[in-house]
C-alpha cells in the first residue's frame, strides 16, 4: 500500500469529570489525531495519547504536533509499505518520541487491516472474543465519595478497581476502602509518587491484599524498584519505567516488578507492543493494557492489543461513557458486567464520526 496523504487533528475533549492523580487533575484532553489515506481513498486511524503538559511523559501535545509534522509524517509520506512492522525502521533514526510514533503507526495498523479484510485484533494475533475490564478512579479530597465512586463501579460489574494515591492519599484511604469492599480486586497506582525513603508506608499496605502497586517509584527506575520488590509481599506492576521492549527485558532479569502494564504510547506502537507480550508471556509475566484517557480512538486500538493471550489481568479500557457526554466513534465503546466485546469488523471495528471530530479540532494540516 502506499500512504498517499495524512491529515493530523489537534483535538479537545471535555472529560465528564476531572480526573486526579499525583501528577495532578484534568478537565481537558488536548491530543491528536492521524488519518493516513492510501492511493484507493481507504482510511485508517490513530490516537497520540498526549497531554497538554509533559507530566506523566516527557512528550506534550505541542512537541508530538512538531515532530510528527516535521519528522514523521515526511518519512511515510508516498512509502510503499508490504506491513506495519515496517515503519520500525522509518522511525528509527529519530529518537525516542514513542507517542508520535505509535500515533502513525497505530492508523497504519488500522488502515493495513483494513485492506486485508480483517479486524485489527485478528491482524495482530489476538485469540480472545471479549474481554474482562477494569475501571480506574482519581484521587477525591473526599473519602466518602470516593466509596461512592467505587459501590457505583462494582455495580455496573467491572472486574478490578484501580485507585490513585499519594503520598498523604494512601495508607488510610485503601483502609477504609478495605472496611468497605473487602473482597473486590483491588489495586493502587502511585504514579511515581515514593521514593525508597517511603519503604515503611509501601510495606503497610501488604496487609490490604492488593492486586498489585503499580509504579511507585521514578519513572524510568529499575533499580529501586527491585530493592523495593525484594521488601514487598505486594507485586509491583511497572508502567512509567517501561518504555521499550529492552525495559521489559532488564526488569524481568533484575525482578524489579511482577506484572507489566503496557501502554501502546509509551513503548512506541502496536509492533512493539506484540514484541513485548511475547516476551512476558514466555517469561510467565502477567500484563494488562493502561489507559491514557483515551477517545475512542486510542481504546480501540487498546482492545485489539488485548485480545492477544498473555493479557491476563483486567485492563484500564473502560466504557466510552465512563470519560466522554460524546465519543467520537460510533458505535461507542460499551461494557457490560465488566465484559466487552471485541468487534470484528475490519480495522478498528468503530466507524470514525467525523462530525464530532470536526467539532471537537482546533488545528489541521494536510500532508500530500
Amino acid at each position: 500500500m502506499k500512504i498517499n496523504e495524512i491529515n493530523l487533528y489537534k483535538v479537545k475533549m471535555r472529560m465528564k469529570n476531572p480526573f486526579t492523580t499525583s501528577f495532578g487533575t484534568e478537565h481537558d484532553r488536548l491530543f491528536l489525531l492521524v488519518e493516513v489515506i492510501d492511493e484507493k481513498g481507504q482510511s485508517g486511524w490513530g490516537e497520540c495519547v498526549t497531554s497538554e503538559r509533559p507530566l506523566y511523559i516527557e512528550e506534550f501535545t505541542e512537541s508530538s504536533w512538531l515532530m510528527l509534522k516535521k519528522f514523521l509524517i515526511p518519512s511515510l509520506l508516498r512509502k510503499d509499505i508490504e506491513h506495519p512492522d515496517e515503519l520500525q525502521a522509518f522511525f528509527r533514526p529519530y529518537k525516542r518520541n514513542h507517542l508520535a510514533k505509535s500515533a502513525l503507526e497505530g492508523a497504519v495498523w488500522d488502515l493495513y487491516a483494513k485492506r486485508q479484510g480483517v479486524s485489527l485484533t485478528e491482524a495482530l494475533g489476538g485469540v480472545k472474543s471479549e474481554i474482562d475490564v477494569g475501571v480506574s478512579l482519581g484521587i477525591e479530597d473526599d473519602i466518602d465519595q470516593l466509596l461512592a465512586n467505587i459501590q457505583g463501579k462494582v455495580d455496573e460489574g467491572y472486574k478490578r478497581i484501580k485507585v490513585k494515591i499519594k503520598p498523604g492519599k494512601d495508607v488510610r484511604v485503601l483502609e477504609q476502602i478495605r472496611e468497605e469492599f473487602p473482597d473486590i480486586p483491588l489495586m493502587a497506582d502511585a504514579n511515581s509518587a515514593y521514593t525508597l525513603e517511603d519503604v515503611e508506608t509501601l510495606k503497610a499496605m501488604d496487609p490490604f491484599n492488593l492486586m498489585m502497586i503499580e509504579q511507585p517509584l521514578a519513572a524510568g527506575d529499575l533499580i529501586d524498584h527491585a530493592k523495593l520488590q525484594k521488601e514487598l509481599k505486594t507485586p509491583i506492576c511497572l508502567d512509567e519505567s517501561i518504555h521499550s521492549y529492552e525495559d521489559v527485558r532488564k526488569a524481568i532479569e533484575l525482578d524489579s516488578g511482577r506484572i507489566i502494564n503496557l501502554k501502546i504510547g509509551r513503548v512506541g506502537g502496536l509492533t512493539q507492543a506484540k514484541k513485548i507480550h511475547d516476551l512476558c508471556e514466555q517469561a510467565n509475566v502477567p500484563m494488562w493494557c493502561g489507559g491514557m484517557l483515551e477517545s475512542g480512538v486510542g481504546r480501540a486500538h487498546n482492545i485489539a492489543i488485548t485480545s492477544l493471550a498473555n493479557f491476563t489481568l483486567p485492563g484500564d479500557t473502560a466504557a466510552s461513557a465512563r470519560y466522554w457526554d460524546k465519543d467520537i466513534i460510533e458505535p461507542e465503546v460499551t461494557v457490560n458486567q465488566g465484559v466487552l466485546t471485541i468487534p470484528d469488523a475490519p480495522g478498528i471495528g468503530y466507524e470514525v464520526n467525523r462530525d464530532e471530530v470536526k467539532k471537537r479540532t482546533i488545528q489541521f494540516e494536510n500532508f500530500q
